[in-house]
C-alpha cells in the first residue's frame, strides 16, 4: 500500500508539472533583440524575458480601425473597466478577424490590461448612441453586456505578418507558456506596425 501511495503521489506531481507547463503567461513589452529563434523582450514590468519561437511562428500585425469599421455580427474583444455604477467602459477594443471566431473563446473574464479590468469576447448585437456616448451591446453564450465606447481609446484589428516586424523597439503581445524546464515559448505573436500597437 505504501508503494502504491508513493506511485500515486508521483503521478500527481507529474500532473501538477503538466498543469504548470500549460499555464498561460500573457506578455506585453518591447523587443530588444531577436537572436535566431529567441526573442528578447523588455516586459512592461521591467523584466527582461527570453521567448523561444518555433519555426512555424504565427505573426500578426496591429492595424488601426474606428468604430465605423465594426458592424452587428462582428466578433470583438473590448477590454473594459467597471465604473462605480456597474457600467462597463472600454479602455481598448479589438475586432477579431473572422478566422479567429471559434478559436478565441467567447466569454466575460478578468483581464490584466489594468488592475480590475475585464475582457468580453463576444458578438456585436447593436451599436447605438446612449446617454454616455457610443455603446456596443455584445452577446456571448446566452448572455449580453453593454459596453460604453469613449472617444480616443485604442481600436485595432490584426492582419497576417511575418518575422520581419520583430525588430528592436517593436511592441508585442503574446500568450506564452512556461515549460517544465523554465523555458518560455509561444506559437503566436501580435506586433506593432506603423505606430499601431496591439492594445489588449
Amino acid at each position: 500500500m505504501k508503494r502504491i501511495a508513493m506511485v500515486m503521489l508521483a503521478a500527481l506531481g507529474c500532473l501538477g508539472l503538466t498543469a504548470e507547463a500549460q499555464t498561460p503567461l500573457r506578455i506585453r513589452g518591447t523587443i530588444t533583440s531577436l537572436e535566431g529563434n529567441v526573442l528578447n523582450v523588455k516586459a512592461r514590468d521591467g523584466k527582461d524575458l527570453k521567448i523561444s519561437l518555433p519555426e512555424n511562428l504565427a505573426v500578426v500585425a496591429a492595424k488601426a480601425i474606428t468604430l465605423a469599421d465594426i458592424k452587428p455580427g462582428d466578433f470583438v474583444g473590448p477590454a473594459s473597466r467597471t465604473l462605480p455604477d456597474g457600467t462597463l467602459q472600454a479602455i481598448s477594443l479589438q475586432l477579431f478577424p473572422a478566422s479567429l471566431r471559434g478559436v478565441v473563446p467567447e466569454g466575460h473574464t478578468p483581464w490584466d490590461l489594468e488592475p480590475g479590468s475585464v475582457m468580453t469576447n463576444a458578438n456585436v448585437a447593436t451599436i447605438a448612441t446612449g446617454a454616455g456616448g457610443k455603446e456596443l451591446v455584445v452577446q456571448y453564450k446566452g448572455e449580453s453586456k453593454t459596453v460604453r465606447i469613449p472617444d480616443g481609446i485604442p481600436m485595432f484589428t490584426t492582419v497576417p505578418a511575418d518575422r520581419s516586424l520583430l525588430v528592436p523597439g517593436a511592441y508585442i503581445v503574446t500568450s506564452a507558456r512556461v515549460g517544465t524546464d523554465g523555458v518560455i515559448f509561444t506559437q503566436r505573436i501580435a506586433v506593432s506596425k506603423d505606430g499601431v500597437k496591439p492594445a489588449n
